[in-house]
């Protein structure tokens, strides 16, 4: 399964999660790199999921985003599935 599809499947689901807002963040030459893929704000909480395909690696400036999107409150992490971003919804109580 592509990153893409992936995407697509993870933004469907969060689109039908009571108090979700979110977007697919597109980069590019006026986008901010190591953005992660995904922005949601959940009953209040700010997520970011970066979505990698299960062969895909992260980069250093993407690692390097998430500590500090959770150094500052957030939650973020990597994902590669619907599941996972579930669970980890589910650990933070937004579910």
């Amino acid at each position: 399964m592509s990153e893409k599809s992936i995407v697509t499947k993870i933004l469907r689901y969060l689109k039908t999660v009571p108090g979700c807002f979110c977007w697919k963040e597109h980069g590019g030459m006026y986008g901010t790199a190591g953005i992660p893929d995904i922005i949601a704000c959940v009953n209040g909480r700010f997520i970011a999921f970066e979505i990698k395909t299960p062969s895909g690696k992260t980069t250093k400036l993407q690692e390097a985003t998430i500590r500090k999107i959770l150094n500052a409150g957030g939650v973020a992490a990597v994902v590669h599935s619907v599941d996972e971003v579930k669970a980890i919804l589910e650990k933070h109580g937004l579910l």
